[in-house]
């Protein structure tokens, strides 16, 4: 049986809380406090694999790390990005593949748009890393 989506929001949740000082939530919070990260649901596709056994979930899982014209918060960019380290989001992603046995495996694709957030007259600078979760 395929995981939910609730199951796989909170699967990440829980991964990227084993970053020391990074605030996770399983969807976007009203109250901005950085750094802190999120997954969003973009795309579910079904039968991807032969009489529809596998079913793919395409994720963005966002970091916001600060103001966007804050040059700590560009550095903090660094570590969030880091193929491995403590603070790399990939590293703590794919430390558990299956998200705590919900699902079979999951990859993180990439880390891209690097982009402004705009919340409440403040502009917030964030990352929007690719993962992809298989049923």
């Amino acid at each position: 049986m395929a995981a939910t989506v609730s199951q796989v929001a909170t699967g990440l949740q829980t991964r990227l809380a084993t970053i020391t000082g990074l605030r996770t939530y399983p969807y976007q919070p009203d109250q901005l406090n950085p750094p802190f990260a999120y997954p969003v649901l973009n795309r579910i596709e079904y039968h991807r694999a032969y009489q529809g056994g596998d079913v793919v979930m395409d994720w963005s899982v966002f970091v916001v790390v600060g103001r966007y014209t804050d040059r700590t918060a560009h550095a903090m960019l660094d570590d969030y990005l880091s193929y491995s380290g403590s603070k790399s989001v990939r590293a703590a992603i794919e430390a558990d593949k299956t998200l705590g046995g919900v699902c079979q495996t999951l990859i993180v694709r990439s880390g891209l748009d690097i982009s402004s957030l705009d919340a409440n007259g403040a502009d917030f600078l964030q990352i929007q890393m690719q993962v992809e979760v298989h049923g």
